[in-house]
């Protein structure tokens, strides 16, 4: 929008100038009004392509950034899918989720059906042998998340870490129950992510809807507000996924 109206001042201008000039000016005057005329329009086009090349400029940034952000908070979520399958639940804050990951061990399971008496039918029936179908969870072995999700990377140890943007700022972590379904939502704000760049592109930013980017006021991924573990981004914003 910035550009479109510097564009158009500046056609306002060129045209109010050179009818003032031709309306107005002597004839001896109008060289030197020229070339004042030229350096006004050099001047406003400076102006309309250092905009235009500042959003190009901020547009490669945000998704640079964007992409750490958002390969962190997938470790995020696979740490806690795998906090989940062991405690059933989600966790609420990065020191359980991370003191986790460096000790905890998922169980390798298999499933299994048997035939077994069901004594109850065959008591029913007279004596006459009714079976009914069971199905057995075997854990066969034990498999750590640090080396499972991170192949031996310490980086889980500063997952709470945007990473990216304000020195020091953390993601913010909640975790609970919807409709006594587990949930999670692991998220920051753009203006963290931003930080240090044009406030008018950073507000336009947070107010972005297309799905292409990264989509509300937030990067976040999973959500307190409906069951789902995916994050709010277009898939080409993910190396991880």
């Amino acid at each position: 929008m910035r550009v479109i109206i510097a564009v158009v001042v500046i056609i306002i201008l060129t045209v109010l100038i050179v009818w003032l000039i031709d309306k107005f000016v002597p004839k001896k005057l109008k060289p030197v009004i020229n070339i004042l005329l030229w350096a006004l329009i050099i001047f406003l086009g400076y102006i309309t392509f250092n905009s235009v090349y500042e959003e190009i400029k901020f547009n490669k940034l945000k998704v640079d950034r964007y992409k750490v952000v958002i390969d962190r908070l997938v470790d995020i979520r696979d740490s806690q899918l795998a906090y989940k399958e062991v405690n059933g639940e989600y966790a609420g804050d990065f020191n359980k989720l991370i003191d986790f990951v460096e000790n905890g061990k998922v169980p390798i399971t298999q499933r299994r059906d048997t035939l077994v008496l069901d004594e109850e039918r065959t008591r029913a029936f007279g004596g006459v042998e009714t079976f009914k179908t069971l199905t057995l969870i075997d854990t066969l072995d034990f498999y750590t998340v640090k080396d499972s999700i991170f192949k031996g990377d310490m980086r889980y140890k500063t997952m709470a870490d945007v990473g990216v943007g304000k020195p020091g700022a953390k993601f913010t972590l909640q975790a609970g129950k919807l409709d006594e379904i587990p949930v999670f939502e692991a998220s920051v704000d753009k203006a963290i992510v931003l930080d240090g760049q044009d406030k008018y592109l950073i507000e336009k930013e947070r107010q972005a809807v297309s799905i292409a980017g990264v989509k509300g006021e937030t990067v976040k991924i999973g959500s307190m507000e409906e069951v789902n573990t995916s994050g709010n981004w277009g898939k080409d914003l993910s190396v991880k996924e």
